[in-house]
C-alpha cells in the first residue's frame, strides 16, 4: 500500500503544460483575475472530489455524490427562503442531510452486501427525484442569504496567503533538516509549497485570497490529516489494500465503510453549498451534468487509484486544477464543448492507464 503523493506529479506536470499552452494562446489566461476565477470555479468540484477519495481508497464508488450535493443545496435554500431559517442553521441542515444519506449508503453496502455501484446508482436516481420534489413547481430557488453568498464572494487580505506559503516553506525545510533521510516526504511536500507560493502571489495581485479557496484547502488538509495521521486513516488504507487481511487484523470493516460513505455525503453537501453560493441559485440541474464524472476524474488524475489502497486527499485538488484548467482555457479560446470533453477524456484515460501500468509494474517487482 503506497500513500505517497509522488503519483500526483503527472497531474501537476499536465497542469503546468496546459497553463503554458493556454497562456501562449490567450495572454488573459495567466492574468491574476482569471487565475483567481479559476480557483473559484474548481472549489465546489474539488471539495466533492475530496469526499470521493476515501471511497476510492476502499476500492468502492459513489455515483450519488453529485445528485446528493444538489439535494443538500436545495434543502438549504428551501429552509432559508420558504421557512425563514437562518443561514448557519440551514447550512448545518444541508451538511447533516448529506451525512445521513451517506450513512444510509454505507449501511446498505456494509450490512446487506449490496455493491456500492448499485447502491449509489439507485441513490443517484432517488436523490435527483428528491431534488425536484424539494424545489417544487418553480424548479429554481434563488440564494439570498448573506452568509451563503459570502462563501464565494468574500476575499481575505493577500498577505495572509503569503504568510501561509512562508509558513509551509519553513515547516518543510525544518522537517527535512531534522530528518534528512525523509527525502520522499520532502518530494511530496514540494508541490504543496510550490502551489501555495503561486496562489499567494496571484491572489495578492488580484482581490486577495478567496474564502472559497480557503474552505477548499482547509477541508482537504483536515481529510489528509485524518487519512495519514489517525487510526481511522490507517484502517481505510488497510481495507483498501485487502479486506480479508484487514478483517483478520481486527479492523471493523463495516464501520470503516459506513464512516467513509458518511464523510462522502458531508463533502458532497459542502460542494453543493459552494456551488449554490457561486451560482446564486439552486435549480433542477444542480449536481447534474458532468460534475460527478469530473470529480471522479479529478481523483484519478491526481493519483488516487481506482483499485483501492493508494492515494491522498490532495489528489483531488491536483486533478481538479487540471480539469478546471481545460474548461477555463477552452472558454477563453471560445471553443465549444466537444474539444473540452475530448481533451478531458483523453487526460483521464491516460491517468487510468498510468495507474494500471504502475500497479502491474509493482506486482512484477514483488
Amino acid at each position: 500500500m503506497s500513500r505517497a503523493s509522488s503519483s500526483s506529479w503527472p497531474a501537476l506536470l499536465a497542469c503546468g503544460v496546459l497553463w503554458i499552452l493556454f497562456g501562449a494562446l490567450n495572454p488573459n489566461f495567466l492574468s491574476p483575475l482569471n487565475l483567481t476565477n479559476l480557483s473559484l470555479q474548481v472549489a465546489a468540484m474539488a471539495v466533492l472530489a475530496a469526499g470521493l477519495v476515501p471511497v476510492l481508497l476502499l476500492g468502492e464508488i459513489d455515483l450519488a455524490a453529485g445528485a446528493l450535493g444538489g439535494l443538500c443545496a436545495a434543502v438549504m435554500v428551501v429552509l432559508q427562503v420558504r421557512a425563514g431559517i437562518s443561514g448557519v442553521t440551514s447550512v448545518l441542515a444541508a451538511l447533516a442531510t448529506g451525512g445521513c444519506v451517506g450513512t444510509l449508503h454505507g449501511l446498505l453496502r456494509a450490512r446487506l452486501g449490496v455493491p456500492s455501484f448499485i447502491v449509489t446508482l439507485a441513490g443517484l436516481l432517488t436523490w435527483q427525484g428528491a431534488l425536484l420534489a424539494t424545489l417544487g413547481d418553480t424548479g429554481s430557488v434563488n440564494v439570498r442569504d448573506g452568509l451563503v453568498v459570502s462563501l464565494t464572494s468574500t476575499f481575505v487580505p493577500g498577505w495572509l496567503g503569503v504568510a501561509v506559503a512562508l509558513g509551509l516553506s519553513i515547516h518543510a525545510v525544518w522537517t527535512l533538516a531534522r530528518a534528512p533521510h525523509k527525502k520522499a516526504a520532502a518530494l511530496g511536500a514540494a508541490p504543496v509549497v510550490g502551489l501555495a507560493w503561486v496562489a499567494a502571489v496571484v491572489f495578492a495581485l488580484d482581490r486577495g485570497v478567496p474564502l472559497a479557496a480557503v474552505i477548499m484547502v482547509a477541508t482537504m488538509v483536515v481529510l489528509d490529516v485524518v487519512l495519514m495521521r489517525t487510526a481511522l486513516g490507517r484502517h481505510v488504507f488497510a481495507v483498501g489494500g485487502s479486506v480479508e487481511a484487514a478483517r483478520r487484523a481486527g479492523i471493523n470493516v463495516a464501520a470503516v465503510l459506513v464512516g467513509v460513505f458518511a464523510a462522502s455525503g458531508v463533502f458532497a453537501a459542502l460542494g453543493g453549498v459552494l456551488s449554490a453560493s457561486r451560482l446564486l441559485a439552486v435549480t433542477q440541474s444542480s449536481g447534474a451534468g458532468d460534475l460527478l464524472l469530473n470529480a471522479i476524474a479529478a481523483c484519478v488524475m491526481g493519483g488516487t487509484s481506482l483499485f483501492g489502497g493508494r492515494g491522498s486527499a490532495l489528489s483531488a485538488l491536483w486533478g481538479a486544477l487540471v480539469i478546471g484548467t481545460v474548461g477555463n482555457g477552452m472558454d477563453l479560446l471560445a471553443l465549444g464543448s466537444a474539444p473540452k470533453f475530448m481533451i478531458t477524456g483523453a487526460v483521464l484515460l491516460l491517468a487510468v492507464s498510468m495507474d494500471a501500468l504502475g500497479r502491474g509494474a509493482a506486482k512484477r517487482a514483488r
